[in-house]
């Protein structure tokens, strides 16, 4: 028996693609607490608009090209994907640790969204096909936390191009990136039999399902209104999920009046340990609430979005350390519960055919409302302020919370079960005919 073969290996994939995501974030996220040690030999990023423009480049490329990364994700192999897209990061991040003006950094974080847009659509969609029973919530939630774990390694970049260099801090995570792609190359493997719903039972007369083209599927998602109010509540959670990671570091600086070197893992560590135990709370809650109400995992969701809405006003207003730390506690655990059912939700109204595809619709709005929200607070940061900015972020996500529990009613857990049970009726009718 293979590894593919045995029992245990949905969650050897996980496992793989954790490591995978966690080099994703930190990969992107170094950047933003290396700030100040890469100024001081290219002085453009001193200047607080250039800096969000720079981190903006890549999230308008990322969010462009996320559509069409899931669009072939969901009709060649994901492992090609995800190798791929691991081996041409990695190595434009070893590749930064060259560059010596502004426009190069530009260029090659621009190259990073595009490689990157290929790997959480290709990723999810493996991880949610490997899970169709129990255990999606946890299993998307704790690949997600790998994420989380990058952002908080990314939050040490300061430190370590202190203790170093940026140069060399850029070309050992590069280095780091490729190796694992090779290990990938042998360890990852695709789902067996993926694909479009079939009957129970096979018959002569059993419809036959034809492959869909990219155009069909785009329809067949859009004409969904779910997918419209799923769209709408992922791309407003996305508001301040990319604010925390590219400007919290700095509003912590800001408000607390400590240096960046510590401003950047106190922020990132907060969000992303708190992230880690929001998702250990919602992947089991919404895993076994769904098997009582079609709605559990909606619910668990909600109960994220309702978390984070107090926690942004006081991180925005805060300026004491307690206060703060304690705001992006509650903010962490309720992206976290949020972020391990976004998913799940989106399998309770498309099918497998359709997800990758629709996933990098979702991610693509989101970032690119991150791209504009990061390119806006460093406009606003001189003016309105930063932290009057994340607490607005809050009234935001009241709406979304209303839209997502009057909304989304699904019929059942998987929208593979519902095409099945109806592609089963039809071939009944078929034959009694």
């Amino acid at each position: 028996m293979t590894l593919q073969e045995k029992k245990f290996y949905p969650w050897v994939v996980v496992g793989l693609l954790w490591v995978v995501a966690l080099l994703n974030y930190m990969d992107r996220q170094m950047l933003s607490t290396m700030q100040q040690n890469i100024a001081l030999d290219i002085p453009a990023l001193q200047n607080a608009e250039a800096f969000g423009a720079l981190m903006a480049i890549f999230l308008w490329v990322y969010g462009v090209a996320s559509p069409f990364s899931g669009a072939v994700a969901d009709r060649v192999s994901r492992k090609v994907l995800i190798v791929g897209s691991l081996g041409v990061w990695s190595a434009v991040t070893f590749a930064m640790g060259y560059c010596n003006d502004f426009h190069q950094l530009m260029w090659l974080r621009g190259i990073m969204g595009i490689s990157e847009a290929l790997y959480i659509p290709s990723a999810l969609s493996l991880i949610a096909d490997f899970f169709t029973g129990k255990g999606r919530s946890l299993a998307i939630g704790l690949h997600m936390t790998g994420l989380y774990c990058g952002q908080a390694l990314g939050g040490f970049g300061s430190l370590v191009a202190t203790t170093w260099s940026w140069q060399a801090t850029f070309h050992w995570f590069g280095i780091i990136g490729v190796a694992y792609a090779v290990v990938l190359m042998f360890l990852l493997h695709e789902k067996k039999n993926r694909g479009a719903a079939k009957p129970a039972v096979k018959t002569a007369s059993s419809p036959t399902v034809r492959k869909e083209s990219v155009l069909q599927s785009f329809a067949v998602v859009f004409s969904t209104m779910a997918f419209w109010v799923i769209l709408f509540f992922f791309a407003s959670s996305s508001i301040p999920g990319w604010a925390t990671k590219n400007w919290l570091p700095t509003l912590f600086h800001d408000n607390l009046n400590i240096s960046m070197d510590w401003a950047g893992p106190m922020a990132t560590l907060t969000i992303s340990v708190a992230s880690f135990i929001g998702v250990m709370i919602g992947g089991p809650i919404s895993d076994k609430w769904v098997r009582r109400n079609v709605r559990g995992r909606i619910y668990t969701s909600a109960i994220g979005l309702a978390l984070m809405i107090p926690a942004l006003v006081l991180i925005g207003l805060a300026h004491n350390a307690w206060l703060s730390v304690l705001a992006g506690l509650f903010f962490g655990v309720g992206y976290g519960m949020f972020d391990s059912n976004n998913m799940p939700i989106l399998c309770q109204f498309v099918s497998s055919r359709q997800r990758a595809m629709a996933y990098g619709f979702m991610n693509s709005l989101g970032v690119i409302m991150g791209a504009i929200t990061t390119q806006l607070l460093g406009n606003l940061a001189a003016s309105v302020g930063l932290g009057m900015c994340f607490a607005l972020m809050g009234g935001i996500l009241v709406i979304a919370l209303v839209l997502q529990l009057t909304l989304l009613r699904p019929k059942f857990d998987d929208k593979d079960q519902e095409e099945a049970i109806s592609a089963d009726n039809l071939a009944a009718e078929t034959i009694e005919a």
